[in-house]
C-alpha cells in the first residue's frame, strides 16, 4: 500500500511521491525560545516523530531539519525583564527545549540551525525580492514585502487579500504600501540585537529565517513541510510568498499541520491555554504531574501516549485527568508484556495485526488505528501464552517509541511512602501472617498496601505486585 497523507495546501490525502527515490526532505518550524516548551509545541513534535519514524520504517532516509528562533520581539523583551544578554537566555532555553523532547522520545532533528547564523542567507532572499519588486524599503526604514504582487497570496490558508485585510492579525502601519504587506527586514532600535545590510542596520523578520534555513539545508524545493495549526496563516503563508517569489519555484510539495490543543479547567470546561486564564501547562510541569500520578519516571512515556493517541490532524484536550485512561491503556499493554515476555525474533510484517498497524500509518498516520492493533496483540499474547505476540507487540511499539521500558518496573513506578524494599517487607510479612492462619493481620497488610497504591497479586509462584491508581484526598 502506498503511503498517502494529508497536504493543507491541496486539501486532501495525496500519494506520496518524494522528489528523490527513497530520500524525504522534511523541515518542522521549531520554537521562539524565550521560554519553556508547552504542551501544544509537545504535541507537535511528538506528531511530526513519529510521522519520521514511520519514513525511516518504511525505509526512507529523513532528513529531518527543525529550527530555533533565537531572535525575536519576544526574546528581547524578556532578556530585558532578566537583566541577560538575548545571547545568554536563547541559549537557555534552547538547552531547556531540547532536554524536553528528549524526556518526551522525540529523536533529535538531523539539524536544528539558528536563526542568528543565518543572516547572510537571509539577506540574499531579500535581495532577490526587491529586485523582482515583491519587496521595498518603507519610511520608517523596514523592508517589507509587497503581498499584492505575488498572485497566489493566500493559497494556503485558502482566503482571499481581502479577507485577510479585514482579518484582525492584520495590523495597520501608515509607512507600508499595504496593510498586508509582513516586514522582512526591521530597521534597528537602540539596544536590540542588530546587523549590517544594504537597508541599513537591523534584525530579520520572523517569517524570512525558515525560508533561508529551509533552503540552505534542503534546497528551494523541498517534500515536507510542517508545523502547528496556528502557523498556516501568516507564518506559513508569508513562508511560501517569499520563498517561491525569490526562487520562482514550487517551495514545499506537502504541507502538514497538526490539530490545535485546548485545555480543561477546573470547572470542567474546555479553554485555550493561556497564562493569563491560569491554564498554562508547560512540558515539565505535565511531566511532573503525571510522575506524580503514576511514579517516578513513568510521567513522560504516559505524556507520550497521550499526545499521540489523537489523530495528528484532529483537535485535542489536555487535563490531568484526562490522562488517566492513557496510563490505564498503557499499563494494559505493559501487562501483556510482563506475563507474556516477547521473544527475539524478528518482527513479522505478515502476522494480521502487523498489516493493519502499517495500513494504518500508511493512511494518512493513523496512529489511533495503529495503537489499536497494539491493543489486540496483547490481548493475543495473554489469551494464547503467545511469546510471538509479545514481540509482535513490543516492536511494532517500538515504531512509535513506546513500551520499550522494563514492564514490571513500569507497574510498579514509585509508591508514595514505601519503596520497593519496603512494599517486599510487608509482603513476607504478609506470607507470615497467612502461614500462621493470622488472616486477620494478612488482611490487614493488603489493605494498607492498596491505601499506598500497590495491588497484590497471589500466584502459584508467589505474590507479585504492581501500582495502581489512588485517588487523592482534595
Amino acid at each position: 500500500m502506498s503511503l498517502e497523507l494529508y497536504s493543507t495546501l491541496s486539501r486532501r490525502k495525496q500519494v506520496f511521491e518524494p522528489i528523490n527515490a527513497g530520500e524525504v526532505k522534511m523541515y518542522v518550524c521549531g520554537v521562539t525560545v524565550y521560554d519553556y516548551t508547552h504542551i501544544g509545541h509537545g504535541r507537535t513534535f511528538i506528531s511530526f516523530d513519529i510521522i519520521r519514524r514511520w519514513l525511516e520504517a518504511s525505509g526512507f532516509k529523513v532528513t529531518f531539519v527543525r529550527n530555533i528562533t533565537d531572535v525575536d520581539d519576544k526574546i528581547i523583551r524578556r532578556a530585558a525583564e532578566r537583566h541577560v544578554t538575548c545571547d545568554a537566555l536563547t541559549d537557555e532555553f534552547a538547552r531547556a527545549m531540547q532536554e524536553d523532547m528528549l524526556t518526551l522520545g522525540c529523536l533529535a532533528p538531523t539539524v536544528e540551525p539558528r536563526a542568528t547564523h543565518f543572516i547572510p542567507q537571509m539577506l540574499n532572499i531579500i535581495d532577490k525580492l526587491e529586485k523582482k519588486g515583491l519587496a521595498y524599503q518603507t519610511k520608517s526604514g523596514d523592508v517589507a514585502y509587497a503581498v499584492r504582487q505575488f498572485k497566489d497570496y493566500g493559497k494556503l490558508s485558502g482566503k482571499s487579500i481581502d479577507d485577510l485585510i479585514s482579518g484582525e492579525r492584520v495590523a495597520a502601519d501608515e509607512s507600508k504600501r499595504d496593510p498586508l504587506d509582513f516586514v522582512l527586514w526591521k530597521s534597528a532600535k537602540p539596544g536590540e540585537p542588530q546587523w549590517d545590510s544594504p537597508w541599513g542596520k537591523g534584525r530579520p523578520g520572523w517569517h524570512i529565517e525558515c525560508s533561508a534555513m529551509s533552503c540552505h539545508y534542503l534546497g528551494e524545493t523541498f517534500d515536507i513541510h510542517g508545523g502547528g495549526p496556528d502557523l498556516i496563516f501568516p507564518h506559513h503563508e508569508n513562508e511560501i510568498a517569499q520563498s517561491e517569489g525569490a526562487n520562482g519555484k514550487r517551495f514545499a510539495n506537502y504541507w502538514m499541520h497538526t490539530g490545535p490543543l485546548r485545555v480543561m479547567n477546573k470547572e470542567g470546561k474546555e479553554e485555550k491555554m493561556s497564562k493569563s486564564l491560569g491554564n498554562f501547562w508547560t512540558v515539565r510541569d505535565a511531566i511532573a504531574e503525571t510522575d506524580d500520578k503514576f511514579g517516578k519516571g513513568n510521567g513522560a512515556q504516559v505524556l507520550r501516549f497521550f499526545l499521540m493517541r489523537t489523530h495528528y490532524r484532529s483537535p485535542i484536550l489536555f487535563g490531568p485527568d484526562l490522562i488517566v485512561d492513557a496510563y490505564q491503556s498503557l499499563k494494559r499493554l505493559y501487562t501483556a508484556l510482563k506475563d507474556v515476555p516477547a521473544d527475539n525474533e524478528p518482527l513479522d510484517w505478515n502476522e494480521e495485526c502487523a498489516k493493519r498497524f502499517a495500513e494504518a500509518m500508511n493512511d494518512d498516520f493513523n496512529v489511533p488505528v495503529a495503537v489499536a492493533q497494539l491493543f489486540e496483540l496483547a490481548n493475543r499474547a495473554q489469551a494464547q501464552k503467545s511469546a510471538a505476540m509479545s514481540r509482535q507487540l513490543k516492536k511494532l511499539g517500538a515504531i512509535l517509541n513506546i513500551l520499550q521500558g522494563d514492564p514490571e518496573a513500569f507497574l510498579k513506578g514509585s509508591t508514595e511512602g514505601l519503596d520497593e524494599a519496603a512494599i517486599e517487607e510487608a509482603i513476607a510479612a504478609r506470607a507470615a501472617a497467612k502461614k500462621a492462619k493470622d488472616y486477620a493481620k494478612a488482611d490487614e497488610i493488603r489493605k494498607h498496601l492498596a491505601q499506598m497504591g500497590v495491588m497484590l497479586t497471589d500466584t502459584p509462584q508467589g505474590t507479585t505486585w504492581q501500582r495502581v491508581l489512588v485517588e487523592k484526598a482534595h
